[in-house]
């Protein structure tokens, strides 16, 4: 159901606004036929929650800000291999052979393919989960302070299933998010330099489709690891009727928590931070694959989901709607 279908519900001109949505899911109105405090319920059927999820997946991916997230991210790849085609135009080798710059920066002048790997190390860090956690923050809040989320909630929409069909678009944008700049990243790679055998970590040599096979299940990789952000944004964005506070506290977690994993006086409580072992996806390229360090990485995401999914879910459901 759009968001125009919605409002298209709400009461006409004329008739008082339907009061606030009660955590019982009533809205404080009785039908006119029935008893006092009586509310109509239908069950919708799987078809009209196949629409929602559907409305949910349109209302996140045709908004500008989407739309200008996306563009930053395949836009980060691009300046990252025009900046090496720069300075390896002469022979020379990136930062001078000192290892300046994301991982795998210096073998992208030798095979283009490393530039995706070298990519997404540079947007993991902060621009991906940024856009991720602009958009999950702005999921419940943003309706709140739309005026349309009360509208969502009189139609048999459920607060759980609402709340699940918010999640899960915040999920496919990550994927999104990140195959937008993995191809952006593997496009230019083979347009600005050579593009052949894959050599791993370990020094062994991978052909070229083999090499992109790695590629792609390090962005699905790399997508998982964004899990965690997501469900933390869902979570703020339950608290607060303003799309913008939302918004602004989850990056600001994101870049507190990143803080945090930077000092080694805290090494103690960096394994449970949901940034440590992002950048495990390098073990992909080994051979054989190193499967500690993801596994951590992926437990560590599902913990995250479960927490403040679940506490979102418990504020949610628990909370009166005014907006």
């Amino acid at each position: 159901m759009s968001r125009a279908e919605a409002k298209a519900g709400g009461p006409a001109v004329g008739e008082p606004e339907p009061a606030a949505v009660r955590a019982d899911g009533s809205s404080g109105t009785a039908d006119a036929g029935g008893p006092a405090g009586a509310v109509a319920v239908r069950a919708p059927s799987p078809l009209w929650t196949l629409g929602l999820f559907r409305s949910e997946l349109v209302t996140v991916f045709r908004r500008r800000r989407t739309m200008a997230l996306c563009a930053v991210l395949a836009g980060v790849p691009l300046l990252v291999g025009i900046a090496v085609r720069i300075e390896t135009r002469d022979g020379g080798s990136v930062g001078g052979g000192r290892g300046n710059g994301p991982a795998f920066i210096e073998q992208v002048s030798n095979n283009g393919l490393f530039l995706t790997f070298a990519g997404l190390a540079a947007t993991l860090p902060f621009f991906l989960p940024m856009a991720v956690g602009v958009v999950a923050g702005d999921a419940i809040a943003g309706e709140a302070s739309g005026g349309t989320l009360r509208y969502l909630l009189v139609a048999p929409a459920g607060r759980t299933r609402l709340l699940i069909a918010k999640y899960v678009s915040v999920l496919v944008f990550c994927l999104a998010a990140t195959l937008v700049a993995a191809v952006s990243a593997l496009v230019v790679g083979f347009a600005l330099f050579p593009v052949g055998d894959v050599t791993t970590l370990s020094g062994t040599t991978l052909s070229l489709p083999e090499g992109m096979l790695r590629a792609l299940l390090i962005a699905l990789l790399v997508a998982a690891s964004l899990v965690g952000i997501a469900a933390l944004g869902l979570f703020v964005s339950t608290l607060t009727d303003s799309g913008i506070g939302a918004m602004a506290t989850t990056v600001g977690l994101l870049i507190t928590v990143q803080i945090v994993d930077s000092f080694p006086q805290l090494h103690a409580f960096q394994p449970y931070l949901f940034t440590h072992y992002w950048l495990s996806f390098a073990d992909l390229l080994r051979d054989p694959v190193t499967w500690t360090g993801i596994g951590k990485n992926l437990g560590l995401q599902a913990l995250y989901a479960a927490v403040f999914g679940s506490a979102a879910w418990a504020r949610f459901t628990s909370r009166d709607i005014t907006a």
